[in-house]
């Protein structure tokens, strides 16, 4: 199955996973082993069977060591310290009489040396370290049996427990693969979603600042006598045109605000479109806790600005008045904006597909930053515009002029 984490990291996630599950196979195949020889030591108290019980405690805390430290070194020392606890662990009982009454039990500390284990990643290294437990508990099974003068009898219970951790990792590889492979499938389908989304984002920024500059100046220059000599207008276009042909609309940077709050207000991209506003012949009255749009993102103040200044164009041109208010709120999650006019007022939904100075230049361009719009008007009393924006999280480092 998927864990959640990148493809590269999975293999070794899950060979450390695997390699603790068999440790505490193996510690627990030396548990038994010690309470089988106390259970046979309580059956015949005449027989010393206490070193048997020793042997897989001294196999236990070199197995629990090997597992912390994770090196050749640690694995090979509780190699050599199982074997050696194997073969006293054998020879008592042989001694007591009791070899052969049950295999099973005798084959315990020779199943913990199948799971020492070792450093590698991938199921080769894993099966190696497997391969080389099995034959030291075979090579010392053969040398007690010689030693102790008895037949030399093929260890079932071992193999059958190898077998079983090979078939367990046979099934674990298989099951994975499906998953490694598909999982940097999502991961591009993931980073195409996101790219596809800032192209939609500089699409929208983009149509809404072209609206902005290209249609004011046509309107500005259809209703100027002489545009030559009208200084101003000509500065104004230059200024626009530049902004067009830069690159400072696609910045996202955050910047600092800092210095006196009436400088930050100053500085701020809402204070440039009102005072540019007020240059075409519109008086604003912007009221409110000005000092907040200093908290916003440069990205979201910028868009701001020029939603506010769309809206201010759109009270010059088509409400009928050259007065307008902007009022600001603040709360601690987001700065609203509020434009109003007591123009003629309009109806949205009436509003031909060709005007797309709301829709394109207020409402795409917040909802790209993530804010929102909200608009009142009623023919002959005049429209209110809230656009309420998110301020700058101080989670990612994004909170300024607080």
């Amino acid at each position: 199955m998927s864990l959640g984490l990148p493809a590269h990291l999975i293999p070794r996630s899950e060979d450390s996973v695997t390699l603790r599950a068999t440790h505490a196979v193996g510690i627990t195949c030396l548990v038994s082993a010690v309470l089988v020889a106390v259970g046979y030591q309580s059956i015949e108290p005449g027989s010393a069977l206490w070193p048997a019980m020793v042997a897989p405690i001294a196999s236990i805390a070199t197995l629990l060591y090997a597992a912390r430290r994770a090196t050749v070194g640690s694995s090979i020392l509780a190699l050599a310290v199982g074997a050696l606890g194997l073969a006293v662990y054998i020879v008592t009982f042989a001694v007591a009489g009791v070899l052969g009454r049950d295999d099973f039990s005798l084959a315990l500390p020779a199943i913990a040396l199948l799971v020492v284990g070792g450093p590698g990643a991938g199921l080769l290294a894993r099966v190696l370290w497997e391969l080389l437990g099995y034959a030291i508990s075979q090579l010392v099974v053969a040398a007690v049996a010689i030693g102790t003068d008895r037949d030399l009898r093929f260890d079932s219970a071992t193999v059958v427990a190898l077998a079983a951790i090979l078939l367990i990792q046979l099934l674990n590889l298989a099951l994975r693969s499906p998953f490694t492979t598909a999982q940097p499938r999502l991961h591009r389908a993931t980073r195409e979603e996101q790219v596809a989304l800032l192209r939609y984002r500089m699409e929208v920024r983009a149509a809404a600042l072209m609206h902005d500059t290209v249609l004011s100046h046509l309107a500005a220059l259809a209703g100027s006598t002489d545009p030559v000599a009208n200084p101003q207008l000509l500065t104004q276009i230059a200024t626009d045109l530049a902004v067009l042909q830069g690159d400072e609309w696609l910045d996202d940077v955050t910047t600092d605000a800092g210095g006196p709050a009436t400088a930050a207000w100053q500085q701020s991209p809402l204070f440039a479109a009102i005072a540019e506003s007020r240059k075409q012949g519109l008086e604003v009255d912007a009221t409110g806790d000005l000092d907040a749009v200093a908290r916003l993102r440069r990205s979201s103040a910028q868009a701001l600005a020029l939603a506010v200044k769309q809206c201010l164009v759109n009270v010059l041109r088509h409400s009928g008045t050259r007065s307008a208010e902007v009022v600001v709120y603040a709360l601690d999650d987001e700065v609203s904006v509020m434009v109003i006019d007591a123009g003629r007022g309009f109806v949205e939904a009436e509003a031909g597909s060709d005007r797309l100075g709301i829709r394109q230049s207020v409402r795409s361009r917040m909802e790209a930053v993530g804010g929102n719009v909200q608009v009142w008007s009623t023919p002959g009393r005049g429209t209110s515009i809230m656009i309420r924006v998110p301020v700058a999280s101080e989670s990612n480092g994004s909170a300024v002029g607080r």
